[in-house]
């Protein structure tokens, strides 16, 4: 008689122990009893369940997931075949409904994340996805969050790593930024151009009132001109600086 009730209590310790559960702060857990869900959700810290297979639980982690998103192929709207990556951050907002609406919704929420990359970046020109990247992030992330919400999916943030060009599309846009380079030169100089040109008409007429500046200025030329080169040189004098030596009393 002692020895089966031992047997006995042994059993149910076993039992006991085995329906136990312990859930961490981000986890929660959905139970099955004989295959129906029972309502709420279970956790965090002890839960107790009916073992035997007669419940099942099955644990979710509330914690944001970092996916990276495949390299896709992707043909713009003015037909430039690109590779686009990216990564998505996101967090399950309803255990149940992530269990329940869909069967792995790691693997959904990843596959949705490819598609709608493809998508979008092919709704658009190549320059649009070069320079509104902020854009195109915001864009696939309302769409991924919209498709996901009756999974229980809040997506967080997306976020385009990276565009890769063809080689031939990189060297067409080098030549044109060197162009584009080139031709901002070409109109600093011409408006530099310009504008000593309008100082030194400002300068010519402000001569003209004053004959004598003029005189002067050829002077300290003569003198820069000695000064820097070593051979002789022979510029004609104006004869007007003379005038006022030879002119009588």
């Amino acid at each position: 008689m002692a020895v089966s009730m031992m047997i006995f209590l042994g059993v149910l310790v076993v039992a006991l122990l085995s329906g136990v559960r312990i859930l961490n702060e981000y986890e929660r857990g959905v139970v099955f009893r004989l295959g129906k869900c029972v309502d709420g959700v279970k956790g965090p810290g002890l839960v107790l369940i009916i073992p035997f297979g007669i419940d099942r639980m099955v644990k979710v982690d509330l914690r944001i997931v970092t996916m990276d998103v495949p390299t896709q192929d992707v043909i713009t709207r003015d037909n430039v075949s690109v590779k686009v990556n990216a990564v998505i951050y996101f967090h399950v907002v309803s255990s149940r409904r992530a269990i329940l609406e869909v069967e792995h919704y790691l693997y959904a929420t990843s596959q949705l994340a490819q598609t709608t990359l493809r998508s979008i970046c092919g709704q658009h020109e190549l320059d649009y996805l070069l320079t509104e990247r902020k854009a195109i992030n915001i864009a696939i992330q309302e769409v991924l969050d919209r498709e996901t919400d009756p999974w229980g999916v809040k997506v967080n943030n997306v976020e385009v790593k990276q565009i890769d060009l063809p080689q031939e599309m990189q060297r067409a846009m080098a030549k044109q930024a060197e162009a584009e380079r080139e031709r901002r030169a070409k109109v600093i100089h011409a408006a530099g151009e310009l504008q000593a040109a309008s100082k030194l008409r400002e300068a010519a007429d402000l001569m003209a009132e004053n004959p004598v500046t003029i005189q002067l200025r050829y002077l300290q030329t003569l003198s820069e001109i000695a000064v820097e080169n070593n051979s002789t040189t022979i510029f004609p004098v104006p004869i007007d600086l003379f005038n006022r030596f030879t002119k009588g009393d």
